[in-house]
């Protein structure tokens, strides 16, 4: 099966307020409360989820509740006060007396958060309890795709909530990895061709979408203010600004707000919305050093959303490897090197530049940190495509870097799920020792 470019996008690219793994925690409560009798006084919840989703959701801060984080509040809120009709932006209408309900059930200790140590893939279940109403919900594979709802045990089919089997967004995403990862660049490129206005407004909408957060996380500084600190030192004259530099400030002031909790949606990119900010700012950084026109731009931001899916069809949603770093990292700099005329080669040139440069930082969950992160593959990315540019290109005895692009991202792909098994479970092991130490 063929896909296009505008398939990508619908299926790889969305709004998504606040961080991705509470986000599907709180749609996947929403949907399980919704099907509750109406009025019905939510007593109890029991929520399941597998280790990258725990991981990722234990510190990172949840948009409108003041600095509140946990996988536990996340569902609480959503079960509360969430609209799972919004997907991704299921809190966007949670307001203070939600998050006071919130709070008073976990107090009581009735929500229980449960890690199914030795799960694989992305998988959360919520089980909402009401008087004698007992009702469910199940998402499994991508953060917004929900696969089971069930009320009193009895399972719910018609809900619009639920995609039909055969046209299911966990079908189609499946279908679309196993198709990537049988393409070259140069098809990967060629799909630009197809862009129409459509696509390009919606990748406008994603652009300013960003561009927000970026500019609350400039002015506000929230967080660690990694990107607000780079600005300042910049003023200062301790730093001088070029075009990497400002790459690594707006991507990590956009990130500095996500994280923080800001109440602003970013637009994602294979499931995350870190990965949406580094496939997207670096990119619109640059734009403003060359005289390329505003659609080129745009479309080299469709063909960084592009070489981001395509990347992670081998590396996967959820690994021990930062995808900020080398999937959107990647798009990123696939996008900058397009921008600045470069062909396919220079292209594939740059991607392994990065991924020599960044494939060994690993994901210890989604927090304030990520910004760093974020800071040095949006630099890494201008970077790795100047000097492609340049002819500076990391040759095939190196490493993990293959003879062609594709080789080494499947290599990259080995790594992440094969190779960093054991480190994923370390990462995780290191972090529940540290929440749940007495120290």
């Amino acid at each position: 099966m063929a896909f296009t470019v505008k398939d990508i996008l619908s299926i790889q690219v969305a709004p998504a307020l606040g961080c991705t793994e509470p986000a599907a925690v709180a749609l996947c409560a929403a949907a399980a409360a919704s099907l509750l009798p109406e009025k019905a006084s939510i007593e109890a919840l029991e929520v399941r989820v597998d280790p990258n989703i725990f991981k990722n959701g234990l510190a990172v801060l949840i948009p409108g509740t003041e600095g509140l984080s946990g996988l536990d509040m996340a569902a609480a809120l959503g079960a509360i006060g969430g609209n799972p009709a919004k997907s991704l932006e299921v809190l966007g209408e949670v307001g203070p007396e939600h998050v006071k309900q919130a709070q008073v059930l976990i107090k009581d200790g009735k929500v229980r958060l449960n890690l199914l140590a030795d799960h694989k893939g992305l998988f959360i279940k919520v089980i909402v309890m009401a008087g004698e109403s007992r009702a469910e919900a199940v998402v499994e594979s991508m953060h917004d795709n929900i696969t089971r709802m069930a009320l009193d045990g009895v399972p719910v089919e018609n809900s619009p909530l639920i995609a039909p089997k055969e046209s299911s967004k966990n079908a189609r995403a499946a279908e679309l990895e196993s198709w990537l990862k049988g393409l070259g660049l140069k098809h990967l490129m060629d799909l630009l061709d197809d862009l129409d206005d459509e696509d390009l407004a919606f990748l406008e909408e994603g652009l300013d979408a960003n561009m927000k957060l970026a500019d609350y996380g400039l002015k506000h500084g929230p967080g660690l203010g990694v990107g607000k600190t780079l600005d300042r030192l910049v003023r200062q004259r301790l730093i001088a600004r070029d075009m990497i530099l400002d790459a690594r400030i707006l991507t990590s002031a956009a990130a500095d707000a996500r994280m923080a909790g800001v109440n602003l949606p970013a637009m994602s990119s294979a499931g995350s919305g870190n990965h949406g900010l580094t496939a997207i700012l670096p990119i619109k950084a640059v734009h403003k050093y060359l005289e390329s026109d505003h659609e080129s731009m745009l479309r080299a931001i469709g063909l960084s959303h592009i070489v981001t899916a395509f990347v992670k069809a081998f590396t996967g949603r959820l690994s021990a490897v930062c995808g900020c770093s080398v999937a959107a990292g990647a798009g990123a700099t696939a996008g900058v090197t397009y921008l600045m005329g470069g062909n396919a080669n220079h292209i594939a040139d740059a991607i392994k530049n990065l991924m020599e440069d960044l494939a060994g930082i690993i994901c210890d969950g989604a927090k304030s940190g990520c910004a760093f992160k974020l800071s040095t593959a949006a630099g890494t990315a201008v970077q790795a495509a100047l000097f492609a540019l340049q002819g500076v290109k990391v040759m095939e005895t190196d490493g993990i870097i293959g003879a062609s692009l594709e080789k080494t991202t499947q290599n990259l792909g080995a790594l992440s799920t094969e190779g960093m098994i054991e480190t994923d479970r370390t990462i995780l092991k290191i972090m529940l020792e540290k929440q749940f130490s007495p120290d």
